[in-house]
């Protein structure tokens, strides 16, 4: 039987944590020009998560989203690794970036630069950690 507080959270989990990823998205693509970043949107992006593990619980959250976190890690690792020795292909130093504008499809004209491929492995890296050591703590205590 589900306790009223129970239908509650888990409806407004739903909205929260759409908005909260929502926001971890704007602040990763905010990183490289304002505050903002792979760090910061990997937190928001994770506390989604822990929301929605807090609402649903770890079986269902586990059958709608089967990800094993663990392998995020060394997949953002080795992107954020990627983008500072691939400076040394172009005879850049390390960790140097560079930026071009393209044309794309619905955001029209938009600066993109190699930060982004950083911070993207910076965000993934921080997603997998967070989550496996908050995961890891919650399966301990069960």
């Amino acid at each position: 039987m589900t306790r009223t507080n129970d239908i509650i959270l888990r409806a407004t989990t739903t909205l929260i944590a759409f908005i909260i990823l929502g926001f971890s998205i704007y602040l990763f693509f905010a990183g490289h020009n304002a505050p903002g970043g792979g760090f910061i949107g990997g937190l928001m992006t994770s506390a989604a998560f822990v929301l929605m593990y807090m609402a649903y619980g770890i079986r269902s959250m586990e059958k709608i989203l089967p990800i094993n976190f663990r392998y995020i890690i060394p997949v953002g690792l080795i992107i954020a690794l990627g983008t500072g020795i691939g400076s040394f292909i172009f005879g850049q130093p390390f960790l140097s970036q560079t930026y071009a504008y393209f044309q794309l499809p619905i955001l029209g004209k938009t600066e993109l630069a190699t930060a982004l491929l950083f911070d993207l492995g910076v965000y993934l890296t921080v997603v997998g950690i967070t989550m496996t050591i908050i995961l890891t703590i919650a399966n301990d205590r069960s």
